[in-house]
């Protein structure tokens, strides 16, 4: 007989408790969950998170849930949608995932705490976010993983990005696993976003993770209402499946639910430290180690070079900036950015940086080399070429931020408190990291969005 994997994965899920997290995921639950939150109250600032609220506001009046950030409260599936956009408008939110779990699940199971009847204790909130991120990882891998779903065109955050919400969403509500079930198929009817956006430098990335949120927050709340969800949706070699269809058939289905609890996928997930897609930090890195490791500066740079793999290089490596967007996903620039200012954070993605004579002068002298030899997922070389001749060539395989290369728990602090203070009082930010860290610890934490309006 035919597995049904999505009904095995809803009950995995379903049958998987707090206890079963090990100290060290809840530990970094809470800091992804504090990261998230910083992303998206600082995006509550951004162009992308200002558009959509006009529009979105205009269209649906007020509600219970609280906009990050900000002073407005909507429906949960409006403020699953705004939160999710702003947590992913500075690309700052986390990454390794389903790929941006972060900007997808919290905002999604943070919206659906005000339709709460009973108390919420912050272990049942970490463990549906822990299995947020696990599914919609899963998902992805199930298709192949991020480099085979994403060369199909697809951007993952929005496609299995909808998955993870509905999961995390539906175990937030407490959903029977017949439920789940529903609530996870029905997750297919809200999963899109392409990359067609790298084209042009568009906006429209940003929408992905919110609309991913968004889609969770309604096939959870669809299922609660005993609508039913299709079952076949992970089965594959079936027509109209989302395996089939959106994966056409390339990945190994097996790995929805294989050694499923023996590693949890948040633990693979990275917290970035620059403020440019995650397939530039290695780049960052590999400049600031080698300007230190053979005591240069900036000034002794005459040239460098770039080596990148094909899909490498179509996601991050165009040279021509026009828009925020296009910084945020352009290894040149960032590679640019860290030479004429020294880091890669918020101010260096705005356009006073992005069109400043001293980024222009750092780009016409970056160059950008695609070998097909290099496997799809492996991380640039950079070639520093001084002014003397000399070449100084590195790779770094463990980008700061990644799993084996984390960012320690006072830079994350920091991080958060250095964004979130954008938008709410720095005694307010005191009390949100201080209740983060400890809400493992909270009998109800249906409160916690209030702590994330603007006063």
């Amino acid at each position: 007989m035919t597995n049904n994997y999505l009904q095995e994965l809803a009950s995995l899920v379903h049958g998987t408790k707090f206890a079963d997290l090990p100290a060290a995921t809840v530990e970094k639950a809470k800091l992804h969950l504090l990261d998230t939150l910083g992303a998206g109250i600082a995006g509550a600032g951004s162009d992308e998170a200002h558009k959509a609220l006009s529009v979105v506001s205009s269209a649906s009046g007020r509600g219970p849930s609280q906009i990050w950030g900000r002073t407005e409260k909507l429906s949960p599936r409006d403020a699953g949608f705004l939160n999710g956009v702003s947590s992913h408008a500075y690309e700052l939110d986390d990454c390794g995932g389903c790929d941006h779990s972060g900007a997808v699940v919290v905002p999604a199971i943070l919206a659906l705490l005000p339709v709460l009847d009973a108390p919420l204790s912050g272990m049942e909130l970490l463990l549906s976010m822990t299995m947020g991120y696990e599914v919609g990882r899963r998902v992805l891998e199930a298709c192949g993983g991020y480099e085979a779903h994403n060369a199909l065109g697809w951007h993952s955050t929005g496609t299995c990005g909808a998955f993870g919400a509905a999961a995390g969403a539906g175990v937030l509500l407490g959903l029977d696993e017949t439920k789940l079930v529903s609530s996870m198929g029905i997750a297919c009817s809200f999963a899109g976003g392409t990359w067609a956006f790298i084209h042009d430098g568009s906006q429209a990335k940003k929408l992905h993770s919110g609309r991913a949120a968004e889609g969770g927050v309604m096939a959870a709340l669809l299922a609660a209402a005993s609508f039913r969800g299709p079952t076949s949706v992970l089965q594959p070699d079936t027509w109209g499946s989302y395996i089939s269809t959106f994966g056409q058939n390339k990945g190994a289905p097996p790995l929805l639910t294989a050694g499923f609890g023996e590693r949890w996928r948040l633990d693979r997930c990275s917290v970035k430290p620059y403020a440019t897609c995650r397939g530039t930090h290695s780049a960052i890195d590999a400049v600031e180690e080698m300007l230190a490791r053979h005591s240069l500066s900036p000034a002794t740079i005459a040239s460098i070079e770039a080596r990148m793999s094909v899909f490498q290089a179509g996601m991050c490596g165009a040279t021509s900036v026009e828009t925020r967007a296009q910084a945020q996903m352009s290894l040149p620039y960032a590679v640019a950015a860290k030479l004429a200012f020294g880091r890669v954070f918020l101010a260096e993605l705005e356009e006073l940086a992005f069109q400043s004579p001293e980024v222009s002068s750092w780009l016409e002298r970056i160059s950008v080399h695609v070998d097909p030899d290099m496997a799809d997922d492996a991380e640039p070389e950079i070639t520093l070429v001084t002014t003397f001749g000399e070449r100084f060539s590195l790779t770094v395989d463990e980008p700061l931020g990644s799993p084996r290369s984390p960012l320690p728990q006072q830079r994350i602090v920091d991080k958060f408190s250095n964004l979130a203070e954008r938008r709410l009082a720095p005694d307010r930010v005191r009390q949100v990291v201080d209740y983060v860290l400890e809400i493992d610890s909270r009998p109800d934490v249906r409160d916690l969005p209030m702590l994330l309006a603007q006063q």
